[in-house]
């Protein structure tokens, strides 16, 4: 026995059952360092995603303030006196360009009048002067004051030649219109009695047409030429000015000096401004040959080139005998002075010039002579009526006149 024990207690069995117990620590403290590596892993990992975390909300918080930030500082710009200057400018301006508009009308109104020798326009030079050193010193509201008073002397002064113009001639007083040439007469109507310059023609033996001095569209410079050059060219026995244009002497013509914007075709059957939807909804007239047709809008008419002319104007002054005319708030229509027309009565055309009256008194006196069907033409300084002369005018150079002639 004492030997058995002595042989355990031997250094080598020592050393070999020491060696097994490391081995053993050795896993265990291996195997402990790999969960505390998992654990630190896992720790480390859920302080990253934490640190992350902080800054998406640093930044969030970051962001949340700039957007503050910036919308005091919008807030803020908004109630800068630049701000307030920039709107107060675009006021300004708007006024300008407001009292602009209306210096040129008046002044172009001024022009007009002073196509009359027997005009007094001292006083309205004056006003008009008085106007623009308003407008100058900015004072706008002011200036619209005196452009208004300038408006309405004006239109007295305007009305006060109509009157004086008005031929002083014998002339019968009568609402049937005349069967042929040309002829002077009053016409009564419930308004008053007026003068009418007129010839006519029949659709039997007339050619109507229309001539233009230009060949083709043109937005600016463009030929214009006497009605008695229109006359002579095309041997025609009668004519009259035609559609509405831009005068070069008028400022706000600047840049389309003797246009016009209206639908027209010439005897050459060529049509100008047909592409003009601007004004497709005004009255156009229809020459052909035998017949003479008026419709109520520009959209009821293609661009059919068998016609002798085609010219469109505004208003329509009567449609099958009935008035379509009885004014509006157009100072110039409103306004008295010789007042062109072309109109029918069945197979009659009538050209001609009512004196001294608004259209809507022009219109009164188509439906007072009887007439079908009645479209006003240009006025003013373009009013031209001519019949083996000038019975009316000459007025300005024209764009576009209607002529008769002989078939």
């Amino acid at each position: 026995m004492m030997n058995k024990f002595k042989y355990l207690q031997s250094p080598i069995i020592k050393k070999l059952k020491l060696t097994r117990i490391s081995k053993k620590n050795i896993i265990l403290i291996l195997f402990s360092i790999f969960l505390l590596l998992l654990a630190s892993l896992s720790v480390f990992q859920k302080y990253s995603l934490q640190k992350k975390l902080d800054n998406l909300y640093k930044e969030k918080s970051d962001i949340e303030t700039l957007f503050s930030s910036t919308e005091q500082e919008l807030q803020e710009l908004r109630n800068q006196d630049q701000v307030k200057t920039n709107i107060e400018l675009k006021e300004t301006i708007e006024n300008i360009e407001d009292a602009y508009d209306k210096a040129v009308s008046s002044y172009e109104e001024l022009l007009k009048l002073k196509e009359n020798d027997q005009a007094e326009s001292k006083d309205l030079d004056e006003l008009f002067t008085k106007s623009l050193v308003e407008l100058s010193n900015q004072e706008y509201t002011t200036a619209e004051a005196t452009l208004a008073e300038l408006n309405k002397k004006t239109k007295a002064e305007v009305d006060r030649l109509a009157s004086l113009a008005t031929p002083k001639v014998t002339a019968p007083e009568s609402n049937t219109p005349p069967g042929s040439g040309y002829s002077r007469q009053y016409v009564t109507t419930d308004t008053g009695s007026f003068l009418v310059s007129m010839v006519v023609a029949d659709i039997g033996s007339t050619r109507m047409i229309v001539d233009t001095a230009a060949d083709a569209d043109c937005s600016n410079n463009c030929p214009v030429l006497p009605l008695s050059e229109y006359i002579s060219r095309n041997g025609a026995f009668a004519g009259i000015n035609g559609t509405y244009f831009c005068p070069a002497e008028y400022p706000s013509c600047a840049g389309k000096t003797n246009s016009f914007d209206l639908l027209v075709m010439n005897h050459k059957k060529t049509y100008f401004n047909s592409s003009n939807n601007v004004y497709s909804g005004n009255p156009v007239v229809i020459f052909g040959d035998g017949y003479i047709r008026f419709v109520s809008s520009g959209t009821e008419w293609g661009r059919d080139t068998s016609p002798n002319g085609v010219l469109m104007n505004y208003p329509l002054l009567l449609m099958n005998s009935e008035i379509k005319f009885g004014g509006d708030e157009d100072p110039k229509k409103g306004s008295r002075g010789g007042r062109s027309f072309v109109a029918n009565k069945g197979n009659l055309v009538y050209i001609g010039v009512v004196h001294s009256a608004t259209v809507a008194e022009s219109a009164r006196v188509m439906k007072a002579l009887g007439f079908e069907n009645a479209l006003n033409l240009d006025d003013g300084g373009s009013t031209a009526l001519w019949s083996g002369g000038y019975k009316v005018g000459p007025g300005r150079n024209l764009p576009n006149v209607i002529l008769f002639v002989k078939k």
